[in-house]
């Protein structure tokens, strides 16, 4: 009985420790990867990639195989860095395996250092004894931007109320400390400025408040630009 139960055992717990030890290749393979970029190391990235891999990367450009490994050169002179994997999931099932990591990148560019993160999906699947690379998908890790301070007399040029459509308002308050804006009928969040007449939400850092005035210098509306889509907004009268 004894020996049926250790041999039970032992069955019940492979499937984990060989999974255990197939992220750790793969994470192994990733960090890898991700060491031979500064230096343009093509090898590597050739021996992962699948013959029909697709890379899409933080901008949104598919490469298929050829186009990424053709714009895999060195960093240009005066640029150094790297990329280091500082969280990293997978699940394995089968001969098929999905991976999402995060990447802290620290670069010094002509002298001045610069930090940067990036969050990648990946599928690969086992070929033979070794796995590739099929999909990569890096994606570009958002932050809030340095706020300034500006007088209250300023900042309260932006109270007051902004319409998009008839049954889309957004109202701006001064709150005796700071600006809070919202949509009716929606809580007031903080509204921090980047430079003036550029305000943002903490926490979303996709979108920007870029706000317009007239000949006079007075405030007509703002846009909410995301990427490059804007929502008009225009002021209504006092």
């Amino acid at each position: 009985m004894l020996l049926i139960a250790l041999a039970l055992a032992f069955v019940l717990q492979t499937p984990a420790s060989t999974t255990n030890q197939t992220i750790a290749v793969l994470r192994a393979k990733d960090q890898a990867l991700l060491d031979a970029i500064a230096p343009g190391d093509r090898k590597v990235w050739e021996q992962a990639l699948a013959s029909d891999a697709v890379y899409v990367d933080e901008s949104g450009t598919i490469l298929d195989r050829a186009a990424f490994l053709d714009q895999l050169t060195p960093l240009p002179v005066g640029v150094s860095g790297k990329l280091e994997i500082s969280n990293y999931q997978a699940r394995v099932i089968g001969d098929l395996a999905t991976v999402i990591h995060l990447d802290d990148e620290h670069e010094t560019f002509h002298g001045q250092k610069l930090f940067a993160q990036y969050l990648t999906t990946e599928t690969w699947r086992r070929d033979g004894d070794d796995w590739k690379l099929y999909l990569i998908h890096t994606y570009a890790v958002l932050k809030d931007p340095p706020s300034i301070t500006l007088p209250e007399k300023e900042l309260r040029q932006y109270v007051g109320e902004y319409s998009a459509a008839p049954d889309l308002k957004y109202e701006i308050r001064w709150d005796g400390k700071r600006l809070v804006g919202g949509k009716k009928g929606n809580s007031m969040k903080p509204l921090d400025v980047e430079v003036r007449d550029v305000l943002f939400v903490p926490g979303q850092p996709r979108i920007r408040k870029i706000f317009q005035r007239d000949e006079k210098g007075k405030i007509t509306g703002f846009v909410d630009r995301r990427e490059s889509w804007d929502l008009v907004w225009k002021k209504e009268k006092s």
